[in-house]
């Protein structure tokens, strides 16, 4: 575990480990939880299909293209959970591949009415 007070500052780093040295990593989704085995009943969101979902989520420029950096401010859900888990998702890609998942940023899908 990793103790921190409210609102403090925490930075995550995020590392691929490979030979390949042209793959690039983006943080898509994290999202936090009170309960380590459960990421449905209450969550909260930090950001999503590579949007931040909170004000204080921040992406920092990475030393290298195979690193992601990212920080928030800390938070708590309520005094009765003392713990808050993060479970991320991100997408390795093709250094250049400018299609691909890693290069297009923050995505947000809007639903159309059928009449439009």
């Amino acid at each position: 575990p990793y103790y921190v007070d409210m609102d403090q500052n925490l930075f995550l780093q995020a590392s691929l480990h490979s030979s390949d040295q042209n793959l690039t990593l983006f943080v898509d989704t994290c999202v936090a939880s009170p309960n380590s085995s459960d990421f449905r009943t209450l969550v909260y969101e930090l950001t999503k299909s590579g949007c931040a979902s909170d004000s204080t989520y921040a992406l920092f420029p990475p030393p290298r293209p195979d690193v992601a950096r990212f920080g928030f401010n800390a938070f708590s859900f309520v005094s009765r959970f003392p713990s808050v888990f993060l479970r991320c998702q991100l997408a390795v890609c093709r250094r250049h591949d400018y299609f691909s998942r890693c290069y297009q940023g923050c995505v947000s899908r809007f639903r159309r009415n059928a009449d439009s």
